[in-house]
């Protein structure tokens, strides 16, 4: 399938898949939307000091990671970071991304290119506050139980992959995620909200991204 970088409205970019007019994040801009969903409505949730048992439902490329490995310090939290891939972008592609460009962290560069080049399968830890495994599997194939205080499901969307948005999948998040354990998604549509409520989630409605009304939080 053919794909393509594409510049995002908050002048960060993007993977672009035109065969399917799907993207890796919002055209609107994709750390913008990043921060927002998975930062403010999910990590931000969490106080100073507090470990956390992160699962990424799709690593991609990385970003939310990125994101997550600063933002972690800041919030004073230690976080222990699960990312699960099943199809992991190439080397060339998330080096043509050049996130450290405009991000202005210290060692933004040198920790975008670990989180990429660590090995698969491997828990690494890449401070003191923040470990990594990455895992390359579908993402049916999660076994982990009551293992997860938040998880950042930023699968491609419903209308390409409808398969990942079913009652079955999020029954696999519930089971991993401990009680009281939140899920966070750019996702709002009215399918997606019915198939976590009927594995037991509570959800709400949460304000969107910019160029986005809603998004979704479910809570165990």
């Amino acid at each position: 399938m053919k794909r393509e970088l594409l510049k995002t409205g908050d002048g960060s970019v993007t993977i672009h898949l035109p065969d399917i007019n799907e993207q890796y994040h919002s055209k609107h801009g994709a750390i913008q939307e990043s921060k927002h969903v998975f930062l403010k409505m999910g990590l931000h949730t969490f106080k100073n000091g507090k470990a956390v048992s992160i699962l990424e439902i799709g690593f991609g490329t990385g970003l939310n990671a990125l994101l997550t490995y600063f933002e972690g310090i800041k919030l004073n939290l230690n976080i222990s970071y699960t990312a699960v891939e099943a199809f992991p972008v190439i080397d060339s592609e998330w080096r043509a991304l050049k996130y450290d460009e405009l991000l202005k962290e210290e060692r933004t560069a040198e920790i975008f290119e670990t989180l990429h080049t660590i090995a698969w399968e491997d828990n690494i830890s890449l401070s003191d506050n923040f470990t990594l495994c990455k895992q390359e599997k579908k993402f049916e194939r999660i076994t982990d139980v009551e293992k997860y205080n938040l998880i950042y499901f930023d699968a491609f969307g419903a209308r390409v992959q409808p398969e990942l948005w079913t009652e079955a999948i999020f029954e696999i998040m519930h089971t991993a995620m401990k009680k009281g354990a939140k899920l966070v998604t750019y996702a709002a549509k009215g399918s997606v909200r019915r198939a976590m409520q009927a594995v037991g989630f509570k959800v709400e409605r949460l304000e969107g991204p910019p160029g986005k009304r809603e998004m979704l939080r479910a809570t165990k």
